[in-house]
């Protein structure tokens, strides 16, 4: 199937500035494209991954990649409607361009005919004077086209800086620069960069006399309408330290029935067939969560890796009896319990059902008697029935942990600290 087929069955495109013209000049030859990422935080985020991803299918598909961190437009930022942005300071946005060139290695390869380039748009801009943006790159936009921009208008009334009302000459230029330089023709992104990249399109086109071609992919929301890629501690992120594998996979292990198939073709490599098929499961047996489970696993594996991916299952399992505690490593057990929700006891003895009400899993200790008299107490996946019996330091996992649950689904974890 060709690459542009696929992309429509997976609804990847939003906007296009002529698809046929795309078609044919992917079927002429190796076509050079390139994709940007701004460093305004440390790590990406999974809001990230549909452009991530996509650039993967492309290079899949033989096309070749350019990964564009911007080190000069980090430092400025893309306007947003709400307020002007933070401008970091440029060591910083320095450094997490480095953390951001290796976060995204793993999905591409830097090897082959169609081999992988990262690049960063410090290297063109820091050389530019301003007399030099000015005249090469300012006298090609017309102002009434900059201020028909939605966030501008937006920011009008309360106002936006000169400083962030150029950031679409930046972007525009990355895209002339990577023509120039390295023969790029294609551009893509979010729908929300569309008159970013347009502009640098007709830029191309005002400047070098050429036709070059964009796509835009579009943002990815939840059925709700609320905010993909956001959980109650906040954004889910890349970087294994700020996000743990374990929180990664229950993400999109806890994709609604609703979002699930949408996302599978979004963010899975899986064929059309297997994904219908896992839509079809999802339709008739939804409680299996077949399409969830194939969701997190893939692309766990795909940023962390399979081992740490077969402990994070493993994790999973384990917390409700379905598995060996005593086998978990102890980042992922930790990791687990925070997500499940632990808390850190200092005392040198606790009851279970002390165990039970602080972590939780019951609102009293009377509610904890009474569960463990109806045989529904695990400590460690382990029934008591005694809820006075203090808990024993050798049994705590590692010395400190403890998976309390109530029943078949209430669980929750306490660090016992004395």
């Amino acid at each position: 199937m060709h690459i542009l087929d696929d992309f429509a069955w997976r609804g990847l495109i939003q906007e296009s500035t002529d698809l046929d013209a795309l078609r044919e000049h992917i079927d002429a030859g190796q076509v050079t494209f390139y994709v940007g990422f701004d460093p305004t935080a440390v790590s990406l985020h999974v809001g990230h991954l549909m452009q991530v991803l996509t650039a993967r299918r492309l290079q899949r598909a033989g096309l070749r990649p350019l990964l564009l961190v911007g080190g000069a437009t980090g430092q400025i930022g893309d306007p947003k409607e709400t307020g002007e942005r933070v401008m970091n300071p440029p060591e910083v946005v320095a450094g997490w361009v480095e953390k951001i060139r290796a976060q995204l290695a793993p999905f591409v390869t830097y090897d082959g005919d169609n081999a992988a380039v990262a690049v960063n748009n410090l290297d063109w801009t820091s050389e530019l004077s301003v007399v030099d943006f000015l005249r090469d790159v300012g006298k090609h936009f017309p102002v009434s086209r900059m201020l028909a921009r939605e966030v501008v208008k937006a920011r009008l009334e309360s106002g936006i800086s000169f400083t962030e009302f150029a950031y679409q000459l930046l972007q525009s230029n990355d895209f002339y620069e990577l023509y120039r330089r390295h023969g790029c023709t294609l551009q893509f992104g979010g729908s929300d960069q569309w008159g970013n990249i347009t502009a640098g399109v007709d830029y191309i086109r005002r400047r070098a006399g050429e036709s070059v071609h964009a796509l835009a992919t579009p943002l990815v929301t939840k059925a709700d309408g609320t905010k993909f890629g956001k959980t109650e501690g906040g954004a889910v992120w890349l970087d294994a330290e700020l996000t743990s594998p374990y929180a990664f996979y229950q993400f999109w292990f806890n994709s609604p029935d609703a979002d699930v198939v949408r996302y599978l073709k979004f963010f899975s490599s899986r064929s059309h067939e297997e994904i219908e098929e896992l839509a079809k499961a999802t339709e008739e047996k939804p409680a299996a969560r077949l399409a969830q489970k194939a969701l997190a696993e893939e692309l766990t594996t795909l940023l962390h890796g399979a081992e740490e991916t077969e402990h994070v299952i493993a994790a999973s399992q384990a917390l409700f009896g379905r598995g060996e505690l005593a086998e978990l490593p102890e980042p992922t057990l930790r990791a687990a319990l925070v997500e499940a929700g632990m808390v850190e006891i200092h005392k040198p003895e606790v009851t279970v059902a002390e165990a039970m009400k602080e972590s939780g899993v019951v609102a009293s200790l009377g509610e904890a008697r009474r569960a463990a008299k109806e045989g529904g107490a695990y400590v460690n996946n382990v029934r008591v029935t005694d809820p006075g019996a203090a808990l024993d330091p050798a049994d705590l996992l590692y010395g400190r942990y403890a998976v309390i649950r109530r029943g078949k689904k209430t669980v929750a974890g306490i660090d016992v600290l004395t």
